[in-house]
This record gives C-alpha cells, structure tokens and sequence, in this order.
C-alpha cells in the first residue's frame, strides 16, 4: 500500500519536502485558493491547526488555480494573503494542479484512495479535504461545501 507520507512535495520557496516527516501525524490535506467563495476556511482551517497539532494533526495548504482561477498570485503574494488575512501558520505548500496531466502525484494518490461521488477520481472544485490517519492512509475525502468545523470528530477519532 502507497503511504501519502511516502511522497515528496514543492515548499513554496521550491524547497523538496519529505512528508515521511509527518509520519505517524494525522494530515489534513487541501486544495486551497485566496479568491474563492470557500477561501474564508483558511480560518477554520487555522483553528484546527492551533487546536489539534499538539496531538498530532497537521494541515497542509496546497494552493491551486485550476478553478475559475481562484489562486492566480505567485508564492509570496500566496503567503502574504494567508498570513495578513486569516493569520496562517499551517504550512501553504506550492502552487500545484490537483487534475489533469500535470497533476501533482500526491494528489493522484489522494484521489485514487479516496474517489469522489460515485467513484469520480477528479476534485470539483477548491477546499476538498482529505483526512490521513497515522499509517498515512487516507481515512476521508470531504466536498469544498464541507467545512473544517465539520470534520472535528472524524479528527478525535484519528488522534
């Protein structure tokens, strides 16, 4: 079985991240854009990380603008609006593409482990959430419509 801890990722700087270094954590992994009607989740989003990293819950923002693009900026004008609108300290990851051939390999993993309505591998739309449990297996998948709020007791579980 493909672990999601078993991928590499693009820092925002460009810098490789290992996320064998979240191993035994449980993830929090989301599509995320600054210009959309869902972007105020970036405050729950935050509020779950502040409640739950000291038991081992860890968010990962992936910025992407394969949706009405929603996340045109580049890297810095990305973290600037996540820290001066919803004062995020979870890591935002790079731009990435979540669909298509470009699509980032961590996400073909995320949707493979977890496809979407009626076996549909392809995120509709920005905001779509997927839970890892510790082992790094997808334990979730959540709409954009989902909020951070909602998923509370799915997290408890997993912690």
């Amino acid at each position: 079985m493909t672990r999601i801890t078993d991928f590499h990722v693009s820092a925002a700087d460009g810098a490789d991240i290992d996320l064998s270094i979240y191993a035994g954590k449980v993830l929090l992994i989301v599509n995320t854009a600054s210009k959309c009607g869902f972007t105020p989740q970036y405050e729950g989003l935050e509020a779950l990380h502040r409640r739950y990293a000291p038991r081992g819950l860890v968010v990962l923002g992936f910025p992407c603008n394969q949706f009405g693009g929603q996340e045109p900026g580049d890297a810095a004008e990305i973290a600037r609006f996540c820290s001066l609108t919803y004062d995020v300290t979870f890591p935002v990851l790079a731009k990435i593409d979540v669909n298509g051939p470009a699509a980032d390999p961590l996400f073909n993993e995320l949707k493979r482990q977890a496809p979407g309505l009626l076996g549909s591998k392809a995120i509709k739309w920005n905001f779509t959430k997927f839970l890892v449990d510790r082992s790094g297996k997808v334990a979730r998948r959540y709409a954009p419509r989902t909020g951070p709020e909602d998923i509370v007791a799915d997290i408890e579980k997993l912690l």
